[in-house]
Formats: structure tokens, sequence, C-alpha cells
């Protein structure tokens, strides 16, 4: 799944009505609505604020509001475009001020659409990897060459202590758990304990992002 890499907004005018896109990153529905109401807020005098939103590691909660649109007009073709994205933890909302043209409903969907995935371009996007946190202890003599080696290897460390012995927190790729455990082996002679511990979601770049293109 993806996600958007930062909160940010966009706008478009289409036959003198402005859309104005704003997207955030959420992890609840709760922060999902109040996104929504703070928008809502600042845009008070708006004709719409449609929204949609997809939360979870699957995206299992979603939402979308026309706001007063024709049914199936706004908010509908706003989560298409973020399913069709595979994007997760996502709130969109796109504020339409009336241009006084009507658009028709293929014209609405279209516009809707526009709006979102401009703005998704514009913010760019990140991947969601599962990690497996890893730890590591080894004795003090081969510590300084792993932890080059680590670093070397573009391995994510996220902690280190120092006692008796040292103790490293290295996040792995899940898929990659089997292999960083056979490079570990060969990088430390063997003289290294290993310990698998629990699996996290990670943001990494997305090379299909336009905006990391």
């Amino acid at each position: 799944m993806r996600s958007i890499a930062r909160d940010g907004s966009h706008e478009v005018q289409i036959q003198r009505s402005r859309f104005l896109c704003s997207v955030a990153r959420v992890e609840t529905p709760e922060q999902a609505a109040d996104f929504i109401a703070a928008i809502r807020k600042q845009h008070w005098d708006a004709t719409h604020n449609c929204s949609a939103f997809r939360v979870g590691p699957d995206a299992e909660q979603q939402r979308s509001n026309d706001d007063g649109e024709p049914a199936g007009t706004a908010g509908i073709p706003m989560l298409e475009v973020l399913t069709r994205r595979e994007i997760t933890d996502t709130v969109a909302i796109v504020t339409r001020y009336y241009g006084g043209i009507k658009l028709g409903a293929g014209g609405l969907v279209r516009a809707y659409g526009r709006a979102v995935g401009e703005t998704l371009d514009e913010v760019g996007m990140v991947l969601r990897v599962e990690h497996t946190t890893v730890h590591i202890t080894v004795d003090h003599p081969t510590a300084g060459k792993l932890d080059n080696e680590l670093r070397t290897a573009g391995h994510r460390i996220a902690d280190v202590e120092y006692g008796s012995a040292v103790r490293f927190t290295v996040l792995v790729p899940a898929l990659s758990a089997g292999t960083f455990e056979h490079w570990l082996a060969a990088h430390t002679a063997g003289r290294a304990t290993i310990e698998f511990g629990d699996l996290i979601l990670l943001d990494v770049p997305d090379p299909q992002s336009p905006a990391n293109s």
C-alpha cells in the first residue's frame, strides 16, 4: 500500500469553478473527520466541501461524502482515485467555489477526480512496507565493524545499546528477514545473537511517484 509523502493542497480551475484539494496523513477515521471539519471551517463560504478517506493497513476503513453535489459525482470519484493508486492512511477534501457554469454529472466526476489526482502528484507518495524489528547482540570488538557494515549496506539502525555487550535494533523489510539473517552470520562469523521482534509499517520512497522522479 501507499500513502502521501506529506500534507498539502493544490487548486485546479474548470469552467470558472475553483476546486481546491487538501490532503493529509491520518491514522484513524476520527483524525480524518477532524481534518475535514477544520477545512470546512476554513472554507465555510465554499459551495461544497466534498471528502473521501481510506485508513488502515489494508485500507479497510473508507468513506466518502458528496456534500450536496449530485449523488456519486464527488466523494465516490475522489475515493476511486485513492483506491486506484492503492493509497491508505490518507484523507482528501475538495473545496469547490462555484463559477456559474454547470458541469453536468460527467464533468463533476472528472473535476473531482482530477483535483485529487493532481494533488497526489504534487505532494508525492511513499510505499508503506512491513518491516521486522531485529535485535542483534554482539561483543564490543565486533560492534564497531558491524555498525559500519550495517550502515554501508543501507540497513536501518533504530537503536544501539551499550552494556556488557552491544545490542543493535535494526528494521529489516519483512520479506528480506531470512536473507538478512544469512548476511549477518556471514559478516560476524556467526558471533551475533539475533532475535526477531514486532512487525511495523515504515515509509520508503515510491519510485512510481511523479514527485520522486
